[in-house]
């Protein structure tokens, strides 16, 4: 078994993300023997776009913004993928997710490729007329390489259904015609999807369950720790505590909490949407926030952002399942210990792929102008995401590697199968 100290001693641990999903396709591409052209085009995107716009501010002010569009591949379909509004983005951040896309679109086998954008701001700090301002902007800098049939934006860090609907406004103005199709995540009345919202945790949700019943284990009475409690984190604990899980830990910016005989989820719901779930009982309060990720429990869900279980801290991992509802919470070198450790990680291009799911559904439902009860999605959603559960761990079991590489080879084959057929090789 691999340790810790011996996987340091042969790897220097990458924690840069662009890096990482070009390992990760070249891991997954080795044992498919996998024609270098291919895997060369693969590893970097097939446009990005970097953009600086201009935004009057309240108090008058000119600021400039700088935001990213990446658009990796297109060989089965239009790029799709999340806007995020984050201080800390970057162009290589922005590249990965990219790249994360258009694996999560191939393993529930999705028309799509994978796209991502990002703009260099902080919501917290911004007014909403402030953040309107910036939402068009961006969109009216990007206008020219998005639309129905080619890029396909939606929801993602600090972004959500009004920037979604503002964002639609604004190409619609700019094309002179009502244009729903052109983005997903948005309010109902303009055109979003039922079920949209809780798309990412209900996926989620729905492989925690498929990897349950492979432990031989109940949902009731699993104790869950969820590291992020934003929009997936929350809904998740919501979903998983309606079927008898008991939600031990969660955590945000601010702190984490954790309470073995499990929280009161009604009280951190009102204390997060009033300031901070650390003004839960102190006594609940873990000393380390990243102490959570180290907790004896049988479902770990990182909620949050990248690179949150690393080599220094993956020896710590108890847990018996890791269900990654963020994307690119574990870097491939504390993937190989995890799975070592017999943790069984569902990864982000499935465990999170419910969110595009959804997204495709509204986006289908757009270009129909036909749509459908909540119902209906959740019912398509499940028949998705248990099909693509069992088709990684089938090819998992076959090649006696972990679910996230078999999760990339599902992917790649169907991407190069594109491809040859396109004659792009």
């Amino acid at each position: 078994m691999a340790t810790v100290q011996q996987v340091q001693q042969t790897e220097r641990e990458v924690l840069n993300p662009y890096q990482i999903v070009q390992t990760q396709i070249e891991n997954a591409a080795a044992i498919l023997g996998l024609e270098r052209d291919i895997v060369e085009i693969l590893k970097k995107p097939k446009r990005v776009l970097c953009v600086t716009f201009p935004v009057k501010m309240d108090d008058g002010s000119i600021r400039v913004f700088e935001g990213y569009r990446s658009q990796h591949n297109d060989a089965i379909g239009p790029t799709k993928g999340g806007i995020r509004f984050h201080p800390d983005v970057t162009m290589d951040e922005v590249k990965a997710l990219s790249m994360w896309m258009t694996f999560k679109c191939g393993v529930v086998s999705l028309p799509y490729g994978g796209g991502k954008g990002g703009v260099i701001c902080d919501p917290r700090t911004l007014s909403q007329g402030e953040i309107e301002r910036i939402s068009r902007g961006f969109m009216e800098a990007i206008a020219d390489i998005v639309g129905p049939d080619k890029d396909i934006p939606a929801p993602d860090v600090y972004t959500n259904p009004q920037i979604m609907s503002w964002m639609m406004d604004t190409f619609s103005r700019m094309k002179r015609s009502f244009n729903p199709g052109v983005i997903t995540g948005k309010p109902l009345i303009v055109g979003g999807s039922k079920g949209r919202n809780e798309a990412t945790a209900r996926g989620c949700v729905y492989t925690i369950e498929e990897a349950l019943k492979d432990a031989g284990r109940q949902m009731r009475g699993a104790t869950v720790a969820i590291q992020g409690f934003g929009n997936a984190g929350r809904i998740a604990a919501n979903l998983l505590a309606a079927q008898g899980c008991k939600i031990v830990a969660v955590s945000d910016s601010k702190g984490a909490l954790y309470n073995p005989q499990g929280l009161d989820l009604d009280i951190v719901k009102q204390l997060k949407d009033s300031s901070t779930i650390m003004n839960y009982d102190q006594c609940y309060h873990l000393q380390r926030p990243e102490e959570i990720l180290e907790l004896d429990v049988d479902i770990l869900i990182p909620a949050a952002l990248e690179n949150v279980i690393t080599l220094k801290n993956v020896d710590k991992v108890k847990a018996r399942i890791v269900a990654e509802a963020a994307n690119g919470p574990t870097t491939p070198q504390a993937d190989k210990v995890l799975f070592q450790k017999g943790i069984l990680v569902i990864p982000d291009i499935l465990a999170n792929a419910g969110g595009v799911t959804v997204s495709y559904f509204e986006w289908v439902q757009n270009l129909m102008n036909f749509y459908w009860s909540e119902e209906e999605v959740n019912q398509k959603l499940r028949d998705v995401m248990v099909q693509s559960y069992r088709e990684v761990r089938s090819l998992a079991h076959e090649y006696r590697t972990d679910f996230r590489t078999a999760a990339y080879m599902i992917s790649l084959k169907r991407i190069a199968e594109a491809m040859k057929a396109r004659g792009w090789v």
